[in-house]
């Protein structure tokens, strides 16, 4: 593979695996460097890169082990999330606090979802990633993804309804 089939090939999936790194770390810095050390390696593979079916799903199911086993290592036990998705031009000050109010809900509501689904729900709803690249990138079967990926979403929706309605009944 060449400079110019790697840049075309390559680096269009830099963003999307650092979103899904980000997802995972909930470090912003800690993406970075995942995607730094994801595109050195793919690099250091370029030679047999061709032999893969979807390179994208590669790179990203190589991040997606990369993020778990820097999980699992003891220096990472940081709980902190940078917000760097900017908020959608809402017209007053009270809808701007709703709507920042229902992410926070949300994301919370995803770090308690187990791994698998917190990962099947970011793929497909954030990252817009079909079954088969989920399928891929996780080693599921397209039944268990659409089973997890059902549950995720019933899980933060019963979770905004809860919420809701408890904060309708004290008023």
């Amino acid at each position: 593979m060449t400079i110019e089939e790697f840049k075309s090939e390559v680096m269009p999936v830099k963003n999307k695996l650092y979103r899904f790194a980000l997802r995972l770390l909930g470090d912003s810095e800690d993406a970075r460097d995942t995607v730094q050390e994801m595109l050195l390696r793919l690099w250091t593979k370029r030679d047999k890169l061709n032999e893969y079916r979807s390179i994208e799903a590669y790179a990203m199911t190589m991040t997606r082990n990369y993020c778990l086993d820097k999980l699992k290592s003891p220096a990472s036990r940081k709980e902190t999330f940078d917000e760097t998705k900017e908020m959608p031009d809402l017209k007053t000050p009270y809808a701007k606090t709703e709507m920042a109010d229902t992410i926070a809900t949300i994301r919370k509501a995803m770090e308690l979802l187990p791994e698998q689904q917190r990962m099947v729900i970011h793929l497909r709803d954030i990252e817009g990633s079909d079954f088969d690249e989920i399928a891929e990138v996780t080693g599921m079967s397209l039944n268990n993804i659409r089973v997890s990926l059902s549950r995720a979403r019933k899980t933060i929706r019963d979770t905004l309804i809860k919420i809701q309605n408890y904060e309708f009944s004290k008023n």
